[in-house]
C-alpha cells in the first residue's frame, strides 16, 4: 500500500473534504417537505417560538431567534446546513425556504400557538404551506390594492 498525503492527492485527482457532495440543489418544495419530515421525526418534541414577528420592524424581525425552535430543527440538519443555511434566524430562514414573511410567520410566530408548539403542530403547518399555491391570486391583489 502506498501513502500519498492529501496534497499529493490533489494534483491526481479532486479531493472532496467536507463529506459527500450534493448532486442536485433541492426545489422550494423539496425543502419544505424535508423540514416537515425533520419536525415530524419527533412529534412531541416542545419547540418554542419567535415572539409576535409581526408587530416588529423588518430588520429585527430580520435577525429573530430562539433557541429549540422549528428553524433551530432545520438548521440541525447536516444537508440543510451543507445546501446554505447559514443560522436559525428569521431571515436566512425565509430565503432558504422561499417564504414570504407572513408564510413564515404562520409556521413559527407566537400569535399562531402561544408560547411553545409540538413539533407535529410546527410540521402541519410547514405542510399547509405546500398546499398554498404560490403567488398572489386575483382576489388577493384586489384586496391590497383597495387597501383592505
Amino acid at each position: 500500500m502506498q501513502y500519498k498525503t492529501v496534497e499529493q492527492l490533489e494534483r491526481r485527482a479532486k479531493v472532496q473534504r467536507d463529506g459527500p457532495a450534493i448532486h442536485r440543489a433541492m426545489s422550494r418544495v423539496e425543502r419544505l417537505e424535508r423540514w416537515a419530515q425533520l419536525l415530524e421525526r419527533k412529534p412531541h418534541r416542545r419547540l418554542n417560538v419567535l415572539w409576535e414577528t409581526e408587530y416588529q420592524r423588518p430588520v429585527e424581525r430580520a435577525a429573530m431567534r430562539c433557541d429549540n425552535s422549528a428553524l433551530t430543527v432545520a438548521f440541525e440538519n447536516p444537508e440543510f446546513r451543507a445546501a446554505g443555511l447559514a443560522d436559525d434566524t428569521f431571515e436566512t430562514a425565509k430565503r432558504f425556504f422561499s417564504l414570504s414573511d407572513r408564510e413564515l410567520h404562520e409556521i413559527v410566530c407566537s400569535c399562531r400557538f402561544g408560547q411553545f408548539l409540538e413539533a407535529r403542530d410546527a410540521a402541519a403547518a410547514v405542510r399547509r404551506t405546500l398546499r398554498r399555491p404560490s403567488g398572489m391570486g386575483v382576489f388577493s391583489r384586489v384586496i391590497r390594492y383597495l387597501g383592505f
